[in-house]
């Protein structure tokens, strides 16, 4: 099952109804769905796909060529790089021909010609019959292809970097599937449609055992692969990533943890947040150098392999590792809060809050935190809202939104406009709270987004 990507596909629609020569560079993290997204494209497309491997440029070319003089009933004749194949293709190209490599990062590590060779490709062989996309995963490589000093750069049309779906699109592949059963498996696969559909999303206890502890999973060893691919040496990368799915996210406590000194710790996060593994908050209210800064898994994938995975690996090999559900169910409190945040850009993108937000995050000052605080700094307006994985009495709710209230003067808002909000696993009482001007929500209003 396909599962959404409309935009995606009417930006892809756009290039190729453009009537001119147009060149896509498609990257983006490895099972993210880049492959099935430009197969989906190209359906009912004259089109030419083809899957690059390791075997260096000449190799490939010529399987290259082979796999299109099948489809435009070309001659069959040896080739000896894609300079040639594209200029045999160009002879029969129709008035629009889509040719996809895949995985074009692979030519890019066996053969440090290949961005000049394309160079000449674009500028040289094709016209505006052409709309040529290379795809990669190997993310480093692939931005490399943007850099003013690459033989490319400048070639490209356009640029996409796809991302992992949100919540609601993987909600709408498990639509039915109780969306607490939902809010698990995104907690564990993030929206990487490769990983969540190992998931049937019937029985959570039983399928993750599967899905995620057993070393014959295709997710058992994939946070290793990818960083192997993508930085070769990963072994303070790996600490790094621990610490902070341990719940260390101040750069000293990192450091500490990694025995890396903090002077070194930049040029490691750097890194980490260029591969979207990392990310860095800062208060919502402060300016984005502050040195508030504190340090997040980003993915949600990598996020639960670094807590449950890889500190029981000895355990799971031999088979006594139990799961502690308790510490679990902590862990998707903090994977909500991601959640919660999606849905309340939602709302607010639908006009269903009372003002429209023009930034949302964190906010946090020594021991007093906001889940999530969402500003509108022209109109002087502000939503703080809580996250709890917990069922709530009415009572208890409102105890969560009374003590917001007491928030406000920390943050500062006190002439501000300020309305406060909960988002909660069910909150009993719900009704009521809303008539008394509280915004709240639970899983059921979920499934109205």
């Amino acid at each position: 099952m396909f599962v959404n990507r409309k935009d995606e596909l009417a930006f892809l629609e756009s290039l190729y109804s453009s009537g001119k020569k147009e060149v896509l560079i498609l990257y983006g993290r490895r099972r993210v769905g880049k492959t099935e997204l430009v197969k989906r494209f190209i359906k009912g497309k004259t089109a030419l796909y083809f899957l690059a491997d390791r075997e260096g440029l000449e190799s490939n070319a010529r399987r290259f060529y082979e796999e299109a003089a099948e489809v435009l009933g070309l001659p069959k004749v040896d080739v000896k790089d894609f300079r040639e194949a594209f200029e045999l293709i160009k002879l029969k190209a129709p008035d629009r021909l889509v040719v996809v490599i895949d995985e074009f990062s692979y030519l890019l590590l066996t053969d440090k010609n290949t961005p000049a060779v394309f160079q000449y490709v674009i500028d040289e062989v094709l016209d505006k019959r052409f709309f040529l996309i290379l795809s990669g995963s190997i993310i480093g490589l692939m931005e490399g292809l943007m850099d003013y000093s690459n033989p490319l750069y400048g070639r490209r049309t356009a640029q996409l970097k796809l991302k992992p779906l949100n919540f609601f699109h993987v909600r709408e592949y498990f639509r039915n599937s109780p969306i607490e059963t939902v809010v698990k498996i995104y907690s564990v696969t993030g929206g990487v449609p490769m990983y969540f559909r190992l998931f049937e999303g019937k029985n959570f206890e039983e399928e993750l055992p599967r899905v995620a502890f057993s070393p014959t999973s295709i997710l058992y060893e994939e946070p290793e692969f990818i960083l192997r691919e993508e930085l070769g040496d990963v072994h303070r990368y790996y600490l790094i990533l621990e610490a902070i799915a341990l719940g260390k996210h101040r750069v000293s406590e990192i450091a500490s943890f990694a025995g890396i000194e903090t002077k070194d710790m930049p040029k490691y996060l750097r890194t980490l947040i260029s591969l979207e593994l990392v990310r860095r908050e800062v208060p919502i209210t402060e300016p984005e150098r502050s040195k508030k800064a504190r340090y997040y898994l980003n993915d949600n994938f990598f996020a639960f392999w670094f807590r449950f995975v890889k500190p029981n690996r000895g355990r799971i090999e031999i088979g006594t590792f139990e799961m502690d559900w308790d510490a679990f169910n902590a862990y998707v409190g903090r994977a909500f809060e991601g959640v919660a945040r999606e849905f309340l850009i939602e709302l607010n993108r639908a006009g269903r809050l009372p003002f429209k937000f023009t930034k949302i995050g964190r906010w946090w000052h020594k021991s007093e935190e906001i889940d999530l605080l969402a500003l509108n700094e022209r109109e002087r307006k502000a939503l703080l809202v809580e996250v709890k994985w917990k069922e709530l009495s009415e009572g208890e709710a409102k105890g969560i939104l009374k003590d917001l209230e007491r928030k406000v003067k920390l943050i500062g808002l006190e002439e501000w406009e300020n309305f406060y909000g909960l988002v909660a696993k069910r909150i009993r009482g719900k009704e009521g709270l809303r008539d008394e001007g509280w915004l709240v929500w639970d899983l059921k209003d979920f499934k109205e987004v």
